[in-house]
């Protein structure tokens, strides 16, 4: 199978934690950059070597949710800058063309759309951009449970002509009428609306079961198709026991599921694929090998 599919990076948390880099609740994947971050230059060097074309900053646990108001307001800033500079290392040091995509999290919680105030989520996503800004080719607001949450980022940004990417996550199961929905319980139509109108030039899914991405790619592709428009449309999807999405942010490390070896993952790939996916990567438990799967079967055309 061959297409013109850009391959994404896998999870970076994960990842640091196989290598043996330090790794803990509730820092997770901010622990290395804040004791070790030569395995977060590592895990990136890893990614790129499997076929990465776009690799991600490690900036989404920096924030208070994770690391903690006091080590936030000490060295926050550093910690995101140091983020996007070991990011636009490695993306400089391989040997192809790689982009860096500066993660945006949901800085108040993953999951959970409740705990959304713009006021609070403002002042911390100004922290996450201004100390981002210099390193990255594009922007990544990732795993947004509502469209609020992706309002505030564009707002954030301002008149910043780089690319937006808007990912966001979904509900674990279907609706009734057989449609993925966002965890605040939006549409994805009323996703990509968002996308369109704050001019993101992605609408993605991420850190969801690869059960449900299917359904929203397609949904997400009729729509531009309906309304003539163009967007590339994402996923990269975690890897977690299906009873483990419901788990929050900090309470626990989730198992892995069985099915989600490299092949495993693959095969859901080409569907999201089939349903009209032109960019693929993995998110929690999906790392270097899974991407060199999807590089070898999904990008044998897309080198660049």
């Amino acid at each position: 199978m061959t297409s013109n599919i850009v391959i994404l990076d896998g999870g970076m948390g994960r990842e640091l934690a196989r290598m043996g880099a330090p790794f803990r609740q509730p820092e997770w994947s901010a622990l290395a950059l804040m004791e070790a971050p030569h395995f977060v230059r590592q895990a990136h060097d890893a990614f790129i070597a499997a076929g990465s074309q776009v690799i991600t900053t490690n900036s989404y646990a920096v924030v208070p949710f994770h690391v903690g108001d006091d080590v936030f307001s000490q060295r926050g800033a550093e910690l995101i800058a140091l983020s996007g500079k070991l990011a636009r290392e490695a993306a400089d040091a391989a040997p192809r063309p790689v982009k860096v995509a500066g993660s945006l999290p949901p800085v108040l919680g993953s999951y959970r759309p409740d705990l959304f105030e713009p006021v609070k989520a403002r002042a911390l996503l100004s922290v996450l951009v201004a100390g981002l800004n210099e390193n990255v080719d594009l922007w990544l607001a990732e795993t947004q449970s509502s469209v609020a949450e992706v309002e505030l980022v564009r707002e954030v940004l301002g008149d910043d002509k780089r690319p937006l990417w808007l990912s966001f996550t979904l509900q674990d199961a279907l609706n009734p009428q057989e449609q993925a929905v966002l965890r605040s319980g939006e549409s994805v139509s009323a996703a990509v609306d968002a996308a369109l109108r704050l001019n993101a030039q992605a609408v993605l899914f991420n850190c969801s079961r690869p059960e449900v991405m299917a359904s929203a790619v397609a949904e997400a592709s009729k729509i531009l198709k309906q309304q003539g428009v163009s967007l590339d449309i994402g996923v990269y999807a975690n890897a977690f026991e299906p009873s483990d999405n419901k788990r929050g942010a900090n309470e626990g490390l989730s198992e892995m599921r069985k099915d989600t070896d490299p092949q495993g993952y693959l095969s859901f790939a080409e569907e999201w694929v089939a349903a009209g996916a032109t960019m693929i990567g993995g998110c929690c438990g999906i790392g270097p090998e899974h991407i060199a799967a999807l590089n070898q079967a999904l990008a044998s055309t897309s080198k660049s």
